[in-house]
């Protein structure tokens, strides 16, 4: 049985931690609904279709010439459907899937053991692939361009180096940070996918295939309102989806319509535009305490009792994206949208930023109302 074809009366749900609910990033148990929710064929694939167009003809040619297709890498925030698309080339080529992960090949050691279980034609892979170990980085040149590894017996002036071949695969690598990618890494796959945010119809397709697999009576308002709340992403929107059945269930008559959804996602602080507890608590930090910035983020990081990672890596890239938050060689401010959006009146003199997007005025980039100093107001 594949990893997608698990039955969906064993479903154990992930959790929504005060973090979690919009968190694009998925926990173990997570994985196991969304495995079962996962598409079989670029057919079913929603979504990215440049991406899946551009695959689909990759797929095909190398079918018709009887060979394994080039190495794939998919590149992309988490959450859009990178190892879905992975396990979608294995079943397109009828192939086995070996799943690692790049934290988990520490040695090349690692990496030769597994490219020698291959069997011809099956798929390798690897999630989060820059954070691979260089030697094993190393290993894998050799073994993507010419399909044998050489592997190193002894120590020393001894030590010498076993050519092994390997059966022909294709390597389909998956990253969140593609700028951390080596370039003779990059350089060797033969195609490469950009994953990009999904509009809300796009995810309104999403969440009624999903609730047609989990047994849910959605009505198209309650999946516009889940759609409009997920930040672009599939992950979050099918987790929504989960928590505003779980409401429905218990506190309505089991259908997911607008108002049950909004109720449903009140309670659990997911707000219209998708923001959650920590989101609206770092810029009601930045508008209230610091007067919209500019503030250093570990400053503010401080003031929501978080770590800076966490500021920096979870909640900033919507609060960017969504023009509430810009990133300023002074530190971080927050846009006109963050006022209005949090319901505070503006300073004398309007916000740092403003304009176009709610980030930049005239979208020249430039702040509506500069400070004398080039250096961070609060903190670094």
């Amino acid at each position: 049985m594949s990893s997608f074809d698990r039955p969906l009366a064993g479903e154990v749900d992930g959790g929504l931690g005060q973090d979690a609910g919009v968190s694009p990033l998925a926990g173990d148990e997570e994985r196991v609904v969304e495995s079962a929710l996962r598409p079989h064929s670029l057919h079913d694939f929603i979504g990215q279709p440049k991406v899946a167009r551009q695959l689909a003809l990759v797929l095909e040619g190398a079918k018709r010439r009887g060979r394994p297709p080039d190495h794939v890498l998919l590149s992309g925030p988490p959450g859009l459907g990178k190892t879905s698309l992975a396990l979608i080339i294995g079943s397109e080529l009828g192939t086995s899937v070996k799943i690692t992960s790049g934290p988990a090949i520490e040695r090349s050691g690692d990496l030769a053991a597994m490219l020698s279980n291959l069997a011809p034609g099956d798929v390798l892979f690897i999630d989060e692939i820059h954070r691979i170990a260089r030697p094993a980085e190393e290993l894998l040149y050799m073994a993507m361009e010419d399909f044998r590894v050489d592997v190193v017996v002894g120590k020393g002036p001894g030590a010498t180096a076993i050519p092994l071949e390997i059966s022909p695969f294709t390597l389909v690598g998956a990253t969140t940070r593609a700028g951390l990618l080596t370039g003779p890494l990059r350089d060797r796959f033969g195609f490469v996918g950009q994953m990009e945010f999904y509009e809300p119809a796009e995810l309104q397709q999403v969440l009624r295939r999903s609730a047609a697999l989990l047994g849910v009576e959605l009505t198209e308002d309650g999946s516009a309102e889940i759609a409009g709340r997920s930040r672009g992403t599939p992950r979050i929107a099918n987790r929504l989806l989960r928590r505003v059945r779980d409401y429905a269930e218990v506190e309505a008559d089991g259908r997911v319509t607008r108002e049950v959804a909004q109720a449903a996602l009140a309670l659990y602080d997911v707000d219209v535009l998708g923001l959650d507890r920590l989101d609206r608590a770092v810029l009601e930090a930045l508008v209230v305490r610091f007067g919209g910035g500019p503030v250093g983020v570990a400053t503010l990081a401080v003031a929501v009792g978080e770590e800076s990672n966490t500021v920096e890596e979870v909640c900033e890239p919507f609060l960017v994206r969504a023009g509430l938050l810009a990133r300023t060689p002074r530190g971080r401010v927050a846009t006109e949208a963050a006022w209005h959006h949090l319901g505070h009146p503006l300073p004398r003199g309007g916000a740092l930023l403003s304009g176009a997007g709610g980030a930049f005025g005239a979208g020249t980039g430039t702040p509506t109302t500069p400070g004398p100093s080039s250096e961070p107001l609060f903190g670094a």
